[in-house]
């Protein structure tokens, strides 16, 4: 039987857990968009939580900390901006496909 895909509210939990860092931090601007990627969140598509689950799964937690840590930091500290969870999403599955070439 198939693994289900990552719940979308544990998606919107590294938003939130990584807003919550910007704010301590006193990065408004980065936790502006993560708080903006935490209400978009609810309208990834399944087949983009499932291919998510499916090449995390395939890698192993280190390897995808790897890749989700800098990019998380990259947008906590205003380097980087994304419209919608969705396109954070697709940016994290290129990445997860380079490391299984």
């Amino acid at each position: 039987m198939a693994k289900p895909a990552v719940s979308r509210d544990a998606f919107r939990g590294l938003f939130a857990f990584y807003a919550a860092k910007a704010h301590h931090d006193h990065k408004a601007e980065g936790e502006e968009c993560l708080l903006k990627l935490f209400g978009s969140a609810e309208d990834i598509p399944d087949r983009l939580l499932q291919q998510w689950s499916e090449r995390a799964d395939l890698l192993g937690r280190e390897t995808v900390g790897s890749i989700v840590e800098p990019r998380a930091h990259d947008i906590a500290g205003g380097g980087a901006r994304y419209d919608c969870a969705s396109d954070f999403l697709h940016t994290l599955l290129r990445d997860l496909e380079r490391k299984m070439q």
